[in-house]
């Protein structure tokens, strides 16, 4: 056993609201509305809706998890609680690739708005970054980074003053744009140009579930957190309702500000005109002092959600080694800062990785989307099966109505990764298959829980067959595939595979669920009742 020490209770309902909303504010906002507008013109406003119901039903049930359950590196967890080893493998895999590329793009959406007052820092006529710009988003990650190692309290008290005010500027361009507001926008071409392609693409490439997606920070940090049984609830449904109010107003600000006679060619180039949206539209509309704001928070708010989602990152690492299928030196805690150290140095290498390639903000974003909401998705699978292996596990917030929330949030994330296409499914997917086809070559080296192989297979075995169906769907479907599956019947097609899919894993789970006691990391002991196989 690692001589190691434990993570510090030190993170308040405060804090952690900040934190929920924090890394839903990043460049979300910043680029996703004109996107959005660009995709499904004034009926993207019902893509938000959408994508913020999505968030919540799937935000209950984080609810119930993370509060019978407050641990670090929560999300990779759950899953081999209810199901064992190789479904944490699964999950931290793409969870780590999702995190740390996303902490990636926020420092590329700073620099992008940042090169409006340094325009040495991209390449003229392009998005990409100079040397120096790739220096500049270097820097942030180093700043991320040492926010992040010296304390928990540190990190959480600087990501306090940078959220509150990435929230303050989002709430005062609305009220500013609201009063440029055309109503004639909405109809110029028509409330639905692109029809419902336009409303479902919108979601998962236009940057709208990338824009919501922060609930793995939440419960990642679980073990770090005050009175985590109603913390944890109260925060990721107050963060989750909050971000889904604003979005939707700074969508409604976006489209009713932009001149008119822009729009007299539609929607579909609203995204070029408008590359850093309102940024632009201040400009347009001659709000000189409106835009220093912006670009200000265009800075500050990108920051503050890669700070944010390194943290989380870090706790991922930790969550996957304590699984059993990661390096064990990746559980070691520094007994000072109680801070994952090895994990954060991970974490932070994978973020310089990402941004290599220099990527854009557009290329990045549904790769990301797809890869956080499978991580997401498994979560309603992995609470029905403990509510069946884990009956006495004891549930703070019990979330009534699974029965009907858990399939309902299950299906809609597959249709929001089916949204995704093709392209980011068949790599995204593909990747997974393979990555399971390796633990069963090199299982006799691969540590495993106590559960026997046979039984991690069984229990595993419904995710590979929701793999290989959606990659069939999606590659005959309507979303960059061959288009021999057409609407609704692909729909169709993903409600089937979801629901076979929801019901094969929440009854194929481990007949008793082996849970591990958050006391052993803790220095403040949470009460968790353990439920070990027998």
């Amino acid at each position: 056993m690692l001589n190691q020490g434990k993570f510090k209770r030190e993170i308040t309902l405060s804090d952690l609201i900040f934190i929920g909303f924090g890394s839903m504010f990043g460049s979300g906002w910043l680029f996703a509305s004109s996107h959005v507008a660009s995709i499904a013109g004034p009926a993207g406003l019902i893509s938000w809706v959408i994508g913020g119901i999505s968030i919540l039903l799937l935000g209950l049930i984080f609810a119930e998890l993370g509060a019978a359950l407050p641990q670090a590196g929560a999300i990779v967890r759950f899953p081999v609680y209810s199901h064992g080893s190789i479904m944490g493998y699964l999950m931290g895999f793409i969870t780590l690739i999702a995190n740390t590329s996303l902490v990636a793009i926020e420092v590329e959406a700073a620099r992008q708005y940042a090169a409006s007052w340094a325009p040495f820092l991209t390449e003229e006529g392009s998005t990409m970054p100079t040397i120096s710009g790739w220096l500049f988003q270097f820097l942030l990650l180093i700043l991320f980074f040492v926010l992040n190692y010296w304390s928990v309290k540190i990190f959480a008290r600087s990501n306090m003053i940078i959220t509150l005010f990435k929230f303050i500027v989002p709430l005062l361009t609305i009220v500013v744009l609201l009063t440029q507001i055309k109503f004639e926008n909405f109809t110029v071409s028509g409330f639905s140009p692109f029809g419902i392609n336009g409303i479902q693409s919108a979601i998962s490439v236009g940057g709208i579930i990338f824009a919501y997606l922060g609930l793995t920070p939440i419960v990642s940090v679980a073990s770090e957190v005050k009175n985590p049984q109603k913390t944890i609830p109260i925060a990721l449904i107050l963060s989750t309702i909050l971000a889904t109010a604003i979005y939707l107003f700074l969508q409604i600000a976006f489209i009713g500000a932009i001149p008119t006679n822009i729009l007299s060619s539609g929607w579909s180039g609203i995204s070029s005109e408008f590359s850093l949206p309102f940024r632009d539209i201040a400009v347009s509309l001659g709000l000189g002092w409106l835009t220093w704001f912006i670009i200000s928070d265009a800075i500050i708010s990108p920051t503050g959600t890669g700070n944010i989602f390194l943290s989380a990152s870090s706790r991922v690492v930790y969550g996957w080694a304590k699984s059993g299928t990661l390096f064990k030196v990746f559980q070691k805690i520094d007994k000072k800062s109680g801070v994952p150290r090895s994990a954060l140095w991970l974490s932070f290498l994978l973020s310089v990785f990402w941004t290599l390639p220099f990527p854009s903000w557009e290329k990045l974003i549904s790769v990301v989307s797809a890869a956080l909401v499978l991580s997401y998705a498994i979560a309603p699978i992995s609470a029905a099966a403990l509510r069946k292996n884990a009956p006495d596990l004891s549930r703070p917030f019990y979330l009534k109505g699974m029965a009907i929330i858990g399939p309902l949030s299950f299906i809609i994330a597959s249709l929001i990764v089916y949204w995704s296409g093709w392209n980011t499914i068949f790599w995204l997917l593909g990747s997974q298959i393979v990555m399971f086809l390796i633990y069963l070559l090199f299982k006799r080296v691969v540590p495993t829980d106590k559960t026997s192989f046979a039984q991690q297979i069984k229990s595993s075995l419904w995710l590979i067959f929701y793999y290989a169906a959606m990659m069939v769907i999606s590659y005959l479907g309507t979303f960059g595939g061959n288009e021999m599956v057409s609407q609704p019947w692909d729909f169709i097609v993903v409600t089937a595979i979801s629901v076979t899919s929801y019901y094969w894993g929440a009854y194929t789970g481990l007949p008793k669920a082996i849970i591990d006691d958050v006391s052993d990391e803790t220095e403040e002991e949470v009460p968790i009742n353990r439920v070990r196989q027998m």
